[in-house]
């Protein structure tokens, strides 16, 4: 009749796979996973009571669940948890580990809907603002975990960063995810610290390879990270909050390579056939290009 998620965002991801698949007739694996079916079967209410802020997956349809079996994990969108109760008390406890992976994810989250589009959007104003915010909440948090406001201002930004308001009128990327969820199909290592792990290396091809990823990257270095532009070129400008951002991940404590995930060489090539290829960034990658971040990311 019921299922209720207390939790992270895994929890509450299995629980909406649960609630939409209880009764289908087909293997939800395949039904909803692999092709994408259309969810017609009954639901089961799902509440959610969150005990880590990052995937913001109290406040949206998706699901992302793995399988070990065929080094896979995947994503499919069901429905919103029926409630969700967020009570930032309930994350004073959570490990310095996760506490810094979940705010990656809400970090990478905001980047993967800023880092596209070539307009000037309203919503990419938020994103910095969010940003912002994340950053200085993170710093309060390692001071003191049981810091109340830094702590719900985490949790707030979890929710707002992946409830759809920053991706609208914005094509999107989502390529740090794919290959963040293919080394964790080979490593099962935590989902932020594998977002961290790829991260410079994929943001640097962008920057080598796109002007419009140049420029944005521009503006993310001035606009949250306070880079000043005097004397500098724009690639410049882009490349030092590059190395901004990467000062601040070091600080908190994330894994900053793949090796640190668990990974190694002999398995890219795995992980470039379990990473889905998105055509909505900056760039178009090729299995090669895959790998070539991988690589570039032990």
């Amino acid at each position: 009749d019921f299922i209720l998620a207390v939790g992270g965002g895994s929890v509450c991801d299995y629980c909406k796979a649960v609630a939409g698949s209880a009764y289908c007739e087909h293997d939800p694996w395949e039904y909803y996973f692999n092709n994408f079916g259309e969810m017609t079967c009954r639901w089961i209410p799902v509440g959610c009571v969150l005990t880590m802020a990052g995937t913001g997956s109290e406040m949206d349809s998706c699901s992302v669940i793995s399988k070990h079996s065929e080094n896979r994990k995947k994503f499919y969108y069901f429905r919103n948890p029926d409630f969700s109760i967020l009570n930032p008390v309930y994350t004073y406890t959570v490990p310095k580990h996760h506490t810094v992976a979940g705010i990656y994810d809400i970090m990478s989250h905001i980047l993967e809907q800023y880092l596209s589009g070539t307009d000037d959007n309203t919503t990419d104003y938020i994103a910095e603002g969010l940003m912002r915010s994340l950053v200085v909440s993170s710093r309060k948090v390692l001071g003191n975990p049981e810091d109340y406001e830094a702590r719900s201002n985490i949790m707030w930004t979890a929710t707002w960063a992946l409830n759809g308001l920053l991706a609208c009128g914005k094509p999107t990327d989502w390529m740090v995810h794919m290959l963040g969820q293919a080394v964790a199909a080979y490593t099962d290592a935590t989902h932020g610290h594998t977002l961290s792990a790829v991260s410079g290396a994929y943001y640097r091809l962008l920057i080598s390879r796109s002007k419009d990823a140049e420029k944005k990257f521009c503006r993310l270095a001035e606009n949250v990270w306070g880079i000043s532009s005097d004397g500098k070129t724009e690639k410049d400008i882009a490349v030092e909050g590059l190395l901004r951002m990467e000062e601040w991940m070091r600080d908190l404590g994330l894994a900053m390579n793949i090796t640190a995930c668990g990974a190694d060489a002999s398995q890219l090539e795995g992980m470039a056939d379990a990473c889905p290829i998105n055509e909505s960034g900056y760039i178009i990658l090729t299995r090669e290009d895959v790998i070539g971040v991988l690589r570039q990311s032990l």
